[in-house]
């Protein structure tokens, strides 16, 4: 393992504990790791890594894990959604400039559902005898694999220290009277894991056959009992989590149909031997294409929200132009209002006449007429009277006929008291508006 050496300070000769809530995923589980170091005092800051495999020995290429770089001061990191296999390690550190301690021991934490390559076990079964060849082939895209295996007592090691591998093949040496019981599994040199598979090798005359590989929810599975010597003349029982479920001369237990309930610890018994017991895991099954289930709702919830969105995006469009619309033909309506209201100037103004000319339209208007205040009076011309009528206007060369598109408006500026102001009384305002033929 990499150790990044600081001489003179004991955090160099620590080497922390890995542990993991548990070894075995089944789809959508997390998994806790937590690092102990042995020195508890106060101030370690922790450093999670990836294990991914090197094809040499039994080393492995430490990756920090997301969020790993600045360590956390917590001694747990929790893996979200691990859909593959994979190695994780730890390491401490403390002090300024650092101070680490070494790297924790790899620990393996399987998935039992999908795996980029996988091991096959030849026989197919979890125990074997010790007198038996036992071989274990990787399969997967890669052209370079080890063989690896982590014992009961914690030891992790490659197929060379126990085995021969030829290729993609470990072939395991008989072990004399010894058992060996063990996790075995694949590697490759890009870092992929396989399947795991619990087998063991025994030193017995007796041995219980029964699938290595977990067994799919309604499928069929047999299990047997195999003596080293001889043949099975007598009643064979088989036990589950050490219950009686069978006892006849058949050999098997036959499941037709497994279920959830069938999973556990199985072994066989046969003229007061028995086998060691294996344990049986059985996986629920999938209906064929629900891998894509999810991907489909998203899909459909995606495309509901995209057409809400657009539903009100189109209706608040729509409201937009009915307000704008609104608003238009209200400005066009007071534009197009007779002019009878009366526009307030400065007071101390005089009376204002404004004539535009536009070809042959004359337009006059009058504003507001002067405050008299001679008499000491105050005398308001802020209320006008307006009379409209159609005059008889000649000009010369025309003959006194009145224009029926012509509109003539006759302003008196009276006072508040319905007197007529001494400065504007004979005053009288003629306003011209020539429509054309919209009147006519």
């Amino acid at each position: 393992l990499n150790t990044l050496l600081h001489c003179g300070h004991a955090e160099d000769k620590l080497k922390p504990v890995l542990t993991v809530s548990q070894s075995w995923l089944s789809p959508g589980d997390s998994v806790t790791l937590n690092c102990s170091v042995k020195d508890p005092s106060a101030g370690w800051t922790f450093y999670w890594y990836k294990a991914v495999p090197k094809l040499a020995g039994n080393s492995y290429r430490n990756e920090l894990l997301p969020g790993s770089s600045s360590g956390t001061e917590q001694d747990s990191y929790i893996v979200h959604g691990q859909t593959h296999t994979a190695g994780y390690k730890c390491r401490a550190g403390r002090g300024a400039p650092v101070n680490y301690t070494q790297y924790s021991k790899p620990k393996i934490v399987w998935f039992g559902d999908f795996h980029p390559a996988s091991v096959k076990v030849s026989p197919d079964r979890a125990q074997h005898f010790s007198s038996e060849s036992v071989s274990l082939s990787c399969e997967g895209n890669s052209t370079k694999w080890k063989v690896m295996r982590f014992t009961e007592a914690g030891h992790l090691s490659n197929c060379s220290e126990w085995g021969t591998m030829t290729g993609s093949t470990c072939n395991i040496h008989k072990p004399a009277n010894k058992t060996v019981q063990a996790v075995f599994w694949c590697e490759s040199g890009s870092g992929q894991f396989s399947n795991a598979v619990n087998i063991s090798v025994q030193n017995k005359d007796i041995i219980l056959v029964s699938p290595v590989r977990p067994v799919t929810e309604g499928d069929s599975v047999s299990l047997g009992c195999k003596l080293k010597r001889g043949r099975l003349d007598s009643k064979v029982f088989f036990y589950r989590n050490d219950k009686l479920i069978q006892n006849d001369t058949r050999g098997e237990l036959n499941i037709s149909a497994v279920s959830k309930s069938d999973e556990g610890f199985y072994k066989c018994q046969h003229s007061g031997k028995a086998s060691p017991q294996s344990w049986m895991s059985v996986k629920v099954s999938r209906p064929e294409g629900s891998s894509l289930l999810l991907p489909l709702i998203f899909g459909l919830v995606c495309g509901i929200l995209l057409i809400i969105l657009l539903l009100l995006l189109c209706c608040y469009r729509k409201s937009k132009d009915l307000y704008f619309a609104r608003t238009t033909n209200s400005q066009r309506t007071n534009q197009g209002s007779p002019p009878d209201q009366v526009v307030n100037q400065n007071e101390t103004q005089p009376e204002v006449h404004s004539s535009h000319l536009h070809g042959e339209t004359r337009l006059s208007e009058s504003i507001k007429g002067p405050r008299n205040t001679e008499n000491g009076a105050d005398e308001s011309s802020n209320v006008t009277y307006s009379l409209i009528r159609l005059n008889n206007i000649r000009k010369k060369g025309q003959h006194n006929e009145p224009e029926e598109s012509s509109l003539y408006w006759n302003v008196k500026i009276r006072s508040a008291a319905g007197k007529s102001s001494p400065a504007v009384s004979d005053e009288t305002i003629y306003s011209e508006v020539k429509l054309g033929t919209a009147l006519g």
